[in-house]
């Protein structure tokens, strides 16, 4: 009876007054309530699967072709980007991300020290910029057992001529660049090379030449890696390779490494940078067309399934319309 009179009491006036109004003390009250088994909750219900997501067979799908033997060693943009091309929209880049986090496949790249890029205040950057195809490849050299000196165009990231050998030279640069501008039919005052201050760059033989062929000659400061980024971004894809190998036997296995490696850049990989098309595509003008082609597809895919497209109608990544090296802040530009 008391028990009862104190539970109709307590939601109008508290447990302690509904305890004094019942002559029960609060302590007896709340023991008596401590032992008693708390009344079962409710099973949770399942949770109503949202209607944006890829449903179980699509997700399977998309982990299949992730883990297939062709794209196990690929990033997702890049089978994304292949898939696209080829006429198919199985998931975005970053829905396969999620797949790949939720089976514990992907690391997530947290806890890689920033590196911190270094200034002189003696020396202010340079800002080459291209605007199309041809007018401002980067030179850099980098080098493993030997010396490997390429030159990309900055705005395709196309690698339009690179050597390997035993050195570095003046002469060796001045044959490099001569024979890569004849291949592309650059003009005069049509192209600036940004190149690192390596002697052989820096040499009046090189220099001499670049003048000859009516070249803009541009360098980067003194001790700052990342005033040529397209270049460093462009070795790193190198040594990420899988194939890449711990070393080489002889000259003529890092030239035939090489090879391999350029025809892959230059055809098939799909460069984050540039909208993730190859730079062969961007560079010969082709990019129009595969752009047209992927968003044909995308389209398709909208029409499928309009439900998982909330805010516009899809399009594929965007081709930048400039490319520059230490690009400018407007308010300096202003100045």
């Amino acid at each position: 009876m008391i028990e009862q009179t104190i539970a109709e009491l307590v939601p109008a006036v508290g447990v302690a007054a509904a305890c004094r109004a019942a002559g029960r003390r609060g302590a007896t009250h709340y023991r008596h309530h401590r032992h008693r088994q708390p009344p079962p909750r409710p099973a949770p219900s399942a949770p109503s699967p949202q209607p944006r997501a890829l449903r179980l067979g699509e997700r399977q799908q998309v982990l299949d072709v992730l883990h297939s033997e062709r794209f196990c060693d690929q990033a997702p943009a890049e089978v994304y980007a292949t898939l696209l091309e080829e006429g198919a929209d199985l998931a975005s880049i970053s829905t396969m991300y999620r797949l790949l986090h939720a089976q514990g496949r992907w690391a997530s790249g947290a806890g890689r020290r920033p590196t911190r890029p270094r200034s002189s205040p003696s020396w202010s950057p340079t800002h080459p910029t291209a605007c199309g195809p041809g007018t401002s490849p980067s030179c850099s050299a980098t080098w493993t057992s030997f010396y490997r000196s390429t030159i990309l165009d900055s705005f395709s990231r196309d690698a339009v001529g690179w050597m390997v050998a035993h050195h570095q030279s003046a002469a060796l640069a001045e044959r490099l660049i001569a024979e890569t501008l004849a291949k592309q039919g650059i003009g005069r005052d049509q192209l600036a090379i940004h190149a690192d201050r390596g002697t052989s760059m820096a040499a009046k033989l090189v220099a001499q030449l670049l003048a000859d062929l009516g070249v803009t000659k541009s360098h980067s400061r003194p001790q700052v890696s990342n005033d040529n980024p397209s270049s460093e971004a462009q070795f790193k894809t190198l040594k990420y390779r899988p194939a890449f190998p711990d070393h080489f036997g002889s000259i003529q296995d890092a030239r035939v490494f090489c090879q391999g490696f350029f025809a892959w850049y230059n055809l098939e990989h799909h460069h984050s940078g540039i909208g993730l098309l190859v730079p062969a595509d961007v560079h010969y003008g082709r990019a129009e067309q595969v752009q047209a082609a992927r968003a044909e597809v995308l389209t398709a895919a909208h029409a499928a399934h309009p439900e998982r497209f909330v805010r516009k109608l899809p399009q594929p990544p965007r081709l930048p319309t400039t490319a520059w090296i230490n690009k400018p802040d407007t308010e300096q530009a202003a100045q």
